[in-house]
Order: structure tokens, then C-alpha cells, then sequence
């Protein structure tokens, strides 16, 4: 079934609201041009997601990216997408400290990208930021459960769920960011159990990671999902291509072939005479 589309070809976040319960919800991450023209015609909702700190640019944690970092993987991923919603992810920093401070950096970010929404972490918490950015007519998609932004406060990855005051915690944070306005929510890490009874629980889509085939949808990180991560690849990622061994033998051969003067050959140089070489 085909998910119903906002104005034009491309998908808007109430698109996404409305597809709560219904065929799951497609996402994935993406930081740049040429992956968002790839991922377009598969998804949903394109994520342009803090991760990118740790993705692409060797942070260790998703603390390393910036608002401007997040404007300019934003701006990359909107050249490279006509169909899907585009969503960028407020870095850490620049929502917390009040609900103006949120309501300025969001309309920095779709202001400089054109995206379809943003997204931020938090629940009881960050309910009056995400209240005050949806008030000014920008929708935001929410995020509970284990906080990669939180991960120096929490001492580490945390798996959220195991007990029950946590599990309230979660409940309650799930009806805060509903209740604030939230098109969506995230769940990250959280147990299965407690991430199916929390998308039957709330009226707005739930989106998957590391929580319950249940969930409206579901979302990985690109990098994990092609194979290409070179660190610690996450329990909860399936890895559907190993591009990390394609890239490697590529480079491998490449190099072989410089070194053994096989490469350039004929078919890869330019002659004085031909009128058919082109660059």
C-alpha cells in the first residue's frame, strides 16, 4: 500500500502521523547527496541523524555534532530527496536550555535545509520545548528510551525497561511528548515488551530502534545496515550488505594495480588525436 503524500510528490509528518497502526513506516538515516538519491525511492522518512558525529566524522559519541554540522548533512540530503520526509536532528545543545532557545535552532534548521521536520531527545523533560517548536507550525518527531545525546549523564548505553519505575518513566514520557505535539516518537533501546505496550499506548506512530518489531515503524543507521561500520556494530542492527569487504578488496586491487603499473591502461588515459575522449 502506498503511504499518502503531502502536497507535491513529497511525504509531510502528519502523512507520517496518519500511518499510525497501518503498513510500517520505512526509515533510515542519511548524511549526504548521493545516499539520499539512493535511499528516496525506498522510504519513508529520511533521518539526518546526530549520529553522522560518529558516522562520518570519528566522534565517539553524537555530543560532537554541531547545529551547523546538522544544517549542512541537512542541506546535502534535501538536493538528494524528492519523495521522502526529510527530518533533521537537533544536536545536543541547542534545544535544552529553553523552549526559545529550541524554537530558535529549529528554525534555523528547516529554515537553511527546507526539511519536513525536526527531531530532539527527551520526554517530561523536553515537553514545553517540543509544545513551543510545534507552536510555531514546525512538527517535531520526539525520542525516548535510551538517549544517545544523555550517554556521559546515563554512564554509558543503557537498555531502558528492565524495571518498573523505569517503565513508568518511559509511559509517562511517551504521553508527554504526545500530549506536546509530536507527529511521531522514537524508541531507542529499549525492552520489546515495553516498546509494543507503549505504541499501543499513545495515538502517534512509533518508530523502532533497538525496540519492537511492533512498533509503527521502524529506522537503523545507514552505515549499519550497508555493513560499512568499522567500529562496534550495535545488537540490534541487521546488516543487510557487507560493504566494508567490497571497499577493502576495491582498494586493495586498486592499489596492487598502481603499483604494478596495470592502472591507468588504455581505456583510462586520453590520446592527442581522438575527438571521442571524453573527461
Amino acid at each position: 500500500m502506498a503511504p499518502e503524500r503531502s502536497t507535491g510528490n513529497r511525504i509531510g509528518a502528519e502523512d507520517i502521523r496518519r500511518r499510525k497502526g497501518g503498513v510500517p513506516i520505512v526509515c533510515l538515516t542519511a548524511y549526504s547527496y548521493p545516499i539520499a538519491r539512493m535511499l528516496d525511492p525506498h522510504v519513508d522518512l529520511l533521518l539526518v541523524g546526530d549520529s553522522v558525529a560518529m558516522v562520518l566524522h570519528g566522534h565517539a559519541t553524537t555530543l560532537g555534532a554541531s547545529l551547523e554540522m546538522m544544517i549542512a548533512h541537512g542541506q546535502a540530503v534535501m538536493r538528494g530527496s524528492t519523495k521522502a520526509c526529510v527530518v533533521v536532528d537537533m544536536p545536543a545543545g541547542s534545544y535544552e536550555a529553553s523552549p526559545a532557545e529550541a524554537v530558535a535552532s529549529a528554525r534555523s534548521i528547516v529554515g537553511e535545509t527546507g526539511c519536513q521536520a525536526v527531531k530532539l531527545e527527551g520526554g517530561v523533560d523536553m515537553a514545553a520545548q517540543i509544545a513551543a517548536i510545534v507552536a510555531e507550525g514546525i512538527p517535531v518527531m520526539g525520542h525516548i528510551g535510551l538517549q544517545p545525546q544523555s550517554v556521559e549523564k546515563d554512564g554509558g548505553y543503557k537498555i531502558k525497561g528492565r524495571t518498573q519505575e523505569n517503565i513508568a518513566a518511559l509511559f509517562r514520557d511517551a504521553e508527554a511528548v504526545e500530549k506536546a505535539g509530536a507527529f511521531s516518537v522514537v524508541i531507542e533501546g529499549t525492552v520489546a515488551t515495553v516498546a509494543s505496550d507503549i505504541t499501543r499506548h499513545v495515538a502517534i506512530p512509533t518508530i523502532g530502534i533497538g525496540a519492537s518489531g511492533d512498533c509503527d515503524g521502524q529506522i537503523l543507521v545507514i552505515d549499519d545496515m550497508i555493513g560499512m561500520t568499522v567500529d562496534r556494530v550495535p545488537k540490534f542492527v541487521k546488516e543487510y550488505a557487507k560493504l566494508r569487504d567490497t571497499i577493502s578488496d576495491a582498494a586493495a586491487r586498486y592499489a596492487a594495480e598502481v603499483r604494478g603499473r596495470a592502472f591507468p591502461g588504455p581505456d583510462h588515459v586520453f590520446s592527442a588525436t581522438s575527438d571521442k575522449d571524453k573527461a
